[in-house]
């Protein structure tokens, strides 16, 4: 199985940026398709975006279109979220996943495998 651990979450103003980093060690990452979730407070874990294993097909999440990047370097074994102009609804922790089928479309990831999470808090 592969091991992911997160970084990169803060407190940022709204309007704000931040870059989230997913490291994954144990088996080869470019063999996962990989995506991002986040959970508020009372709420239940969403999809916020999605990235193939090759990096060539993308799925967002309609509210971070166009804010939000996903991208990877498979070189690195590492995942990344951009995020920009950020929202105080974008508070949440967030949550790297990687998804062990073989043949995945990006928008229906799912995750078989978790990190233990990122807080992102965004102030108004």
């Amino acid at each position: 199985q592969v091991q992911l651990v997160e970084s990169g979450g803060g407190l940022v103003q709204a309007g704000g940026s931040l870059r989230l980093s997913c490291a994954a060690s144990g088996r080869t990452f470019s063999n996962y398709a990989m995506g991002w979730f986040r959970q508020a407070p009372g709420k239940e874990r969403e999809f916020v975006a999605a990235i193939s294993r090759g990096g060539g097909s993308t799925s967002y999440q309609d509210s971070v279109k166009g804010r939000f990047t996903i991208s990877r370097d498979n070189a690195k074994n590492t995942l990344y979220l951009q995020m920009n102009s950020l929202k105080p609804e974008d508070t949440a922790v967030y949550y790297c996943a990687a998804d062990r089928r073989t043949s995945v479309v990006v928008s229906t990831i799912r995750g078989d495998y978790w990190g233990q999470g990122t807080q992102v808090t965004v102030s108004s």
